[in-house]
């Protein structure tokens, strides 16, 4: 049945070795980032290669204590006096976004878990990434202390920093980045235990320079005494799977459009947000192949649509289509817009077997509502 995420166990398994020889060679410890990637199902075979996860809040700390029971560490742009004891209670680290919330929080963070490492986030001010809305050093940036409000009568509450500058980038952008760390905060360096150096590292793409990453936390590491942490949430789902899709109807208005049981919107959102064009199997651009269609949703949305593809032969209903590299940023992002059904969770094992984890119906879509 479609529609369905599929999950390619051993092409996962590539990703987490690939992870667990980077640990191996540059000391650096490994967090899956569960905002790109929080298919717990696997996380026993994630916790067998890595250190543990990164969470964004209580809801993510939780899963990964429950589900993987590695090292948690969490970062919140603001955390609640509701959240933090439970958020402490679960993590490994807690990283605070700014001076305030270490003031108000640190103590009853520590009270309930006297071996939380406290950390804060800084933003070096560099920053390569492209659109400005996945840029966290941006002017304006809610996302990390600048330099100049580094509270320095606090930084003996801190066992480590973290920064993330990075989105899809290769290790040249990180060895361009960290002389602007030590730069506005190398000075800060000397009781720090730890050094986050967060997500967006490609690391299991396959022209990531994994040599000159493993140089740098090397270096870094030696120079400065601390432990390195990478958490990349894309690289441990990068093409690991898809998302299979059927035809439902085909209607023509200028251009032949094939309307699909997925959602641009719904079930991949970052087609749209980025924004990207998602690659369909055996398909090429507009007009490349002899039958050209515009691949749009079920939803009411006018501006729900995927892309035009071009194929070899013509499409009819009933027809699979398959999105590729559909793992990472979308079940973690997708949704019930316009009561659409939320795809299937499938995976593909070593031994080859295709197996359902879990499917979605009505109830999922009530259940958020009320």
């Amino acid at each position: 049945m479609t529609p369905a995420y599929v999950l390619e166990e051993s092409k996962l398994i590539k990703n987490l070795e690939i992870l667990a020889d980077i640990e191996r060679r540059s000391g650096a410890k490994i967090l899956v980032a569960l905002k790109g990637y929080a298919l717990w199902e696997s996380f026993p075979l994630i916790a067998n290669y890595i250190s543990g996860a990164a969470a964004s809040g209580l809801f993510e700390a939780r899963l990964a204590r429950e589900e993987m029971n590695r090292e948690v560490h969490t970062f919140c742009p603001a955390i609640t006096a509701e959240t933090v004891a439970d958020i402490a209670r679960l993590s490994n680290h807690l990283i605070f976004n700014s001076f305030s919330q270490l003031a108000a929080y640190r103590h009853r963070a520590k009270e309930v878990n006297e071996n939380l490492q406290i950390g804060m986030r800084v933003n070096p001010q560099y920053s390569e990434v492209t659109p400005a809305i996945y840029n966290p050093c941006v002017a304006g940036s809610r996302l990390g202390v600048t330099p100049d409000q580094f509270d320095q009568t606090q930084q003996e509450s801190l066992d480590g920093l973290h920064f993330h500058t990075h989105c899809e980038q290769n290790s040249d952008a990180l060895e361009r980045t960290i002389p602007h760390f030590e730069e506005h905060f190398g000075r800060f360096m000397a009781q720090m235990k730890w050094v986050n150096m967060g997500g967006g590292h490609h690391i299991t793409r396959a022209d990531y320079d994994r040599d000159k990453l493993v140089d740098l936390v090397r270096r870094f590491s030696d120079k400065w005494g601390v432990q390195v942490y990478l958490e990349p949430g894309e690289a441990v789902g990068w093409q690991t799977g898809y998302l299979e899709a059927s035809v439902i109807d085909i209607v023509k208005n200028e251009i032949e459009i094939a309307i699909l049981d997925v959602s641009a919107a719904a079930h991949m959102p970052d087609t749209l947000e980025m924004p990207y064009r998602p690659a369909v199997r055996g398909t090429a651009e507009a007009n490349e192949k002899r039958y050209t269609y515009r691949l749009g949703a079920p939803t009411c949305l006018a501006g729900d649509v995927i892309g035009d593809y071009s194929f070899d032969a013509p499409l009819s209903v009933g027809d699979r289509l398959i999105f590729e590299d559909m793992i990472h940023y979308t079940m973690v992002k997708n949704n019930t817009f316009n009561g659409v059904g939320l795809p299937s969770i499938c995976k593909i094992g070593s031994d080859g077997v295709r197996r359902t984890i879990r499917s979605f119906g009505y109830e999922d879509y009530k259940n958020r509502l009320s």
